[in-house]
């Protein structure tokens, strides 16, 4: 490793599976400490243990203002500082069509996924200084348009949207505001669909994700390496959002036969 967060602090939220717990290592690998941040403590406290310490557990309900800012000042008066905060903590919505949807989850839902991301980016910018980095997760589900998941997309837009906002606000104290938009990686929330048949028929690159992915691009947007980079969505998604993949030879021939 080549310790590029040396010296950093940083908060993830959601930090005990998953994404959130692939950035966790990522992060001490590359010389941060970090604050993990989530209400499961069985599996936040292996973290840590298995972290050591550079690494420490806040109980944290993302959808609780007061929550949040506990974490971020565990962080503060912990390992002294806040450099970096990811707002990853997420949880899915109903996967039911529209016209069958009776939305029961959608406080929820949005309480989680976009106000959370609002109250800690607002948090963490309290006790950042210049340089800081503040990190959101969206997902392709905000970006692009879908059938079904209605909650879950439309609070994954706001996000998206919010954290464009947010960067050219906090612009004017030096800190850096950037979404990271996870496409068809091997998490536990993805377990309920198919992801080998959504790859194929949606996923130019023919590569399954993985949380380590996602890890590597937070790594970037919290280290100096992308000191000139706020405002930016970035999805890693194998190139989902810019297309499917291409027909082959016998698809467009099938196609042209029906047309």
């Amino acid at each position: 490793m080549t310790q590029e967060l040396d010296g950093k602090v940083a908060v993830i939220t959601g930090g005990a599976n998953g994404i959130g717990r692939a950035m966790a290592e990522g992060f001490v690998a590359e010389g941060a400490r970090v604050v993990i941040a989530d209400i499961d403590v069985d599996a936040a406290e292996g973290v840590v243990a298995a972290l050591g310490d550079a690494a420490a557990f806040e109980h944290c309900d993302v959808s609780d203002a007061a929550s949040v800012s506990a974490a971020v000042d565990a962080a503060v008066d912990r390992f002294g500082a806040l450099h970096v905060m990811v707002n990853n903590a997420g949880i899915a919505s109903s996967v039911r069509r529209l016209m069958d949807d009776d939305f029961r989850d959608f406080v929820k839902v949005m309480g989680v996924d976009l106000y959370g991301v609002m109250v800690g980016t607002q948090q963490a910018a309290r006790r950042m200084g210049e340089g800081g980095s503040i990190i959101n997760v969206t997902s392709i589900a905000g970006i692009g348009p879908g059938m079904g998941l209605m909650t879950y997309r439309a609070a994954k837009a706001g996000v998206a949207h919010f954290s464009r906002c947010a960067a050219i606000e906090l612009a004017e104290r030096g800190i850096r505001v950037n979404v990271i938009a996870p496409g068809n990686i091997s998490t536990a929330i993805n377990a309920a669909f198919d992801t080998k048949s959504i790859v194929a028929r949606m996923q130019p690159l023919q590569r399954m994700g993985t949380p380590v992915d996602v890890a590597n691009t937070a790594v970037y947007l919290a280290s100096e390496r992308s000191a000139q980079v706020t405002g930016v969505v970035l999805p890693v998604d194998g190139g989902t959002t810019a297309g499917p993949p291409p027909l082959t030879p016998n698809e467009v021939m099938a196609t042209r036969a029906n047309g």
